[in-house]
């Protein structure tokens, strides 16, 4: 197997076929030309990892080969050659996006160090843009704060799963953090050294969601000027999730399918045989045996996904996790919008805790959001909240059987002092009974909590 593919422009016979020689018996696969327009006409045939290219060549110079390169795909690697005295057009190549210059007489230790170097900054770039998709929503309830049962059933599971290559499917209904499901699976097992790759099957056009997730060869389709690596060749080692799966269309999950079986897949409109070294986590909103006895999912990929099934319960069966939520959105968007919202009155709590939550907790995250931008510095009040949140139907919590059964009704305000007297004890016993940590976990300073446990008359040591 090659190091990488590179591209050689040099007009100098003896420094082309130097430079070449040395690079092949380095392990790399390598292409020469001889002038600027035929490297242009190779370029656009084939798929290279590098070019390296002299500035002064007939035809068209080093500059003219790496515009060219860089207005197909300004993340191409180019490496100039340059003599001492046009070191100046070196300088102007390095402000067009070149990676870096050597100065002829060519020295093989240095020619080494770059390319190995400009191969190393690609591979991490390429693994950075997969970790910034990632990152994009990197908001702090990425570490799944919860403590109602029904979520810690799902830590339990996740901490039992994750160390193992069993697929896994995540049931859930949207806004729930089934890819913070994934994403805690991922860097809690061995792989998570290497990338975690996220693809939303029902957000991709199905004409390019298999290009998308298995790459695409030059001329497979129109448009595909070159070569393209897909989801699975970047998640290579690390883990790949694909979201919402039983949107998938039929013929894709024959492809998916076979991936999981054989771990081998091709590119569009390739030929060569690629194995796939990952881990493979889905998701889907939809019942899935529901699915397959309708003839709309595979039963065959549905046995295989359902390895390890895991379900996020929504937001109003776990609304003894509201507050917890809700103040910590509030202490984190408090620190990015730079306000000083102090938290919400009792009032305006009682109505999300009524709220039936259909958004989940991406809902909650955005109305706190856009709560903490438009107050100044004071509680939120019931005034604050929008009508349909003021005004919520039903209850929101796993307790709602037992208030239907009471002839008597129930005082919601008894009801609060409990669920949160909980939530400070179940705080104090995770953080092991440091009051400074269970604070933290509750979004809340030292001081308010250690008040709090007064209140209720919480004995610690």
């Amino acid at each position: 197997m090659t190091k990488g593919k590179i591209l050689i422009a040099e007009d100098n016979d003896l420094s082309r076929d130097n430079l070449s020689e040395f690079l092949s018996m380095e392990g790399y696969e390598v292409k020469a030309v001889n002038d600027g327009q035929e490297a242009m006409d190779v370029f656009t045939g084939d798929r290279y990892d590098i070019v390296i290219t002299d500035l002064k060549m007939p035809r068209a110079s080093g500059l003219d080969m790496l515009k060219f390169v860089k207005d197909i795909d300004s993340r191409n690697v180019v490496i100039v050659i340059t003599g001492h005295s046009t070191v100046k057009s070196a300088v102007e190549a390095m402000k067009l996006g070149a990676f870096d210059y050597i100065v002829k007489p060519l020295r093989e230790d240095l020619v080494k160090i770059v390319v190995e170097r400009a191969l190393s900054n690609e591979r991490l770039r390429e693994e950075n843009t997969v970790l910034h998709d990632h990152l994009k929503e990197k908001y702090d309830f990425g570490r799944m704060i919860g403590y109602s049962d029904s979520i810690e059933k799902v830590f339990e599971m996740i901490k039992k799963v994750a160390a193992s290559d069993s697929t896994v499917v995540i049931y859930g209904e949207s806004g729930t953090g089934k890819e913070l499901v994934a994403r805690a699976m991922h860097f809690n097992s061995d792989r998570r050294a290497f990338p975690l790759v996220t693809v939303n099957c029902g957000a991709i056009p199905e004409e390019l969601l298999e290009s998308e997730l298995f790459g695409h060869e030059k001329g497979a389709f129109t448009g595909a000027i070159r070569g393209r690596k897909g989801r699975f060749e970047l998640a290579q080692g690390g883990t790949i999730f694909l979201d919402e799966i039983g949107d998938m269309s039929p013929s894709l999950q024959v492809k998916v399918l076979r991936v999981i079986q054989e771990k081998q897949f091709e590119r569009v409109g390739g030929v060569n045989t690629i194995d796939a070294d990952v881990r493979i986590i889905t998701a889907t909103h939809q019942d899935l045996e529901k699915a397959v006895a309708e003839k709309r999912f595979r039963e065959d990929l549905f046995y295989r996904i359902n390895v390890i099934p895991i379900t996020l319960p929504p937001l109003r069966e776990r609304a003894v996790d509201i507050p917890v939520l809700a103040n910590h959105f509030i202490t984190m968007f408090n620190r990015s919008k730079k306000k000083s919202v102090q938290g919400i009155a009792p009032e305006a709590m009682d109505c999300l805790m009524r709220y039936r939550w259909p958004g989940n907790i991406r809902e909650l995250q955005n109305l706190m959001e856009r709560l903490v931008v438009v107050k100044a510095s004071e509680f939120i009040q019931v005034e604050d909240l929008p009508e349909k949140v003021r005004l919520g139907k039903g209850t929101a919590n796993n307790t709602t059987d037992e208030i239907a059964m009471s002839a008597e009704g129930v005082c919601l305000n008894d009801m609060l002092a409990r669920f949160e007297k909980d939530l400070l004890q179940k705080a104090l016993k995770k953080s092991g009974g440091v009051k400074s940590n269970a604070a933290r976990l509750l979004a809340l300073n030292r001081t308010t909590f250690v008040e709090k446990l007064k209140r209720y008359h919480i004995i610690t040591d």
